[in-house]
């Protein structure tokens, strides 16, 4: 199985042979923020080793965000045009993201976490987005899962 990296690298090949220039520039952006990463991590004079899985997917899952934000943005200034072109840069992006989790899963995942610590309340909330939030890195949306989170307790 190839890594994220490299299917990453390979649709923006597949792309540029193509002469998609939507697909290209947007792999290209989210190679370069792969690549900036690598370098912020560099510690000492080391070389560059590649970024593991997680590492690209939260890369990537910040992509998406600043994605989700421009769209917003860009609807309530009124321009349906360049929140098309976030969109489709979004759809792009998903490409490479896990399977998201239903919010009948998350509520499963949640319950289940609220079971073990014994959060009951309000004041639990902390503890118990701290044990949900590892359990659905990458597949859930945390503002989804802190809507949960919170009627659950009430």
């Amino acid at each position: 199985m190839t890594s994220l990296q490299e299917q990453i690298n390979e649709g923006w090949k597949a792309a540029m042979r193509s002469g998609d220039t939507l697909r290209r520039d947007t792999l290209s952006g989210l190679r370069a923020a792969i690549k900036n990463v690598e370098i912020n991590a560099r510690t000492g004079g080391t070389a560059r080793a590649p970024l593991e899985e997680a590492a690209v997917q939260q890369v990537i899952q910040r992509e998406v965000k600043k994605r989700h934000d421009a769209i917003a943005e860009y609807t309530r200034a009124n321009r349906p045009d360049r929140a098309a072109a976030e969109e489709a840069e979004l759809k792009i992006l998903q490409e490479f993201m896990p399977a998201q989790l239903s919010e009948a899963e998350i509520t499963a995942i949640v319950q289940q976490a609220m079971e073990e610590t014994g959060a009951q309340g309000a004041a639990d909330m902390g503890r118990l987005m701290k044990a949900v939030m590892p359990r659905v890195a990458g597949r859930a949306d945390g503002k989804q899962v802190n809507a949960i989170v919170r009627q659950l307790l009430s």
